[in-house]
């Protein structure tokens, strides 16, 4: 019982230094620093190219920085399974198996009240400890494909003919293995990811791809290939198709976020982060909230 005792004192200790490490707004102003968590080797959101930090993500990150005053720290974070775990590991108790420092703000956090709001089976706020704000982009998914081997796609049905490339454990894998009761699903490969899907096309493998807009946009802007295009087809039963992102703070950190917010809305109105995504080759959608 005594080592029991022990053991849970120290882990309680732990908890506490990782907690320590949240800074307020002040702090973070007084130490001139923006220590911006965005996820590593997520292009076109946050990548290094020959050594130097490139993305849609950085290159905002830097802006808001700016905004306020203060230099840009950047902290690469892996993806976890889970959002719920990057948002812990990230904002509010740093994994101590990673050794790393907690962020001030998170980048690419889903702007979803419905998520704010999930629930544990105790009834307990799943990220309590989380404020998700700002949305700067909104998302959907996208097929791109290869006219030299497909015409048109005026719906998904084609690709009961037609094989499409998608990431392994993705919405799109899911989706296109189960609608229409499967039919799909002798005609979708599966990738690692985008990059390798499209490599796959080009090779022939597949005659299109399916994944969120974002990343289909950089593919194709990174392609170069007029014989390239883009779908206009819908997503028949697939429930939520169109969602905003955001960013996140530790709950205690609301002045941060308001700060954050009036800069990104400033930057938003003008046609900055616009810019952001154009040298990217990204469309841009201002998010309801500017409109």
């Amino acid at each position: 019982m005594r080592l029991l005792a022990v053991l849970i004192s120290a882990v309680w200790l732990c908890c506490q230094a990782a907690q320590a490490q949240v800074r307020n707004y002040d702090e973070m102003i007084a130490a001139g620093e923006l220590k911006v968590a965005v996820y590593k080797d997520f292009a076109p959101y946050s990548f290094e190219r020959d050594g130097k930090p490139q993305g849609v993500d950085v290159e905002l990150a830097e802006a808001l920085a700016k905004a306020l005053g203060v230099r840009l720290t950047l902290i690469w974070a892996p993806a976890g399974e889970k959002l719920d775990d990057d948002l812990r590991d990230y904002i509010w108790r740093a994994s101590a198996l990673h050794n790393q420092q907690l962020a001030d703000l998170m980048m690419r956090v889903p702007y979803d009240k419905d998520y704010a709001q999930k629930r544990n089976e105790f009834g307990e706020l799943v990220n309590g400890q989380v404020v998700m704000f700002g949305p700067y982009q909104t998302e959907q998914w996208q097929v791109a494909y290869d006219r030299r081997r497909l015409d048109k796609v005026a719906s998904v049905a084609v690709f009961e003919q037609h094989p499409i490339g998608v990431e392994v454990d993705s919405v799109p894998s899911f989706y296109l293995t189960s609608v229409f009761n499967g039919m799909l699903a002798g005609k979708t490969h599966h990738y690692p990811g985008v990059p390798q899907a499209f490599a796959a096309m080009k090779a022939g493998e597949v005659d299109a791809v399916m994944a969120m807009r974002g990343e289909i946009d950089w593919q194709v802007h990174e392609a170069a290939d007029p014989q390239v295009a883009l779908a206009e087809n819908a997503y028949p039963n697939m429930g939520k198709q169109r969602w905003e992102i955001g960013m996140a703070v530790h709950e205690s950190n609301r002045q941060l976020a308001y700060a954050v917010d009036e800069a990104l809305e400033g930057l938003i109105r003008e046609g900055a982060v616009k810019a952001i995504y154009g040298h990217y080759g990204l469309r841009y959608d201002v998010p309801e909230m500017y409109q």
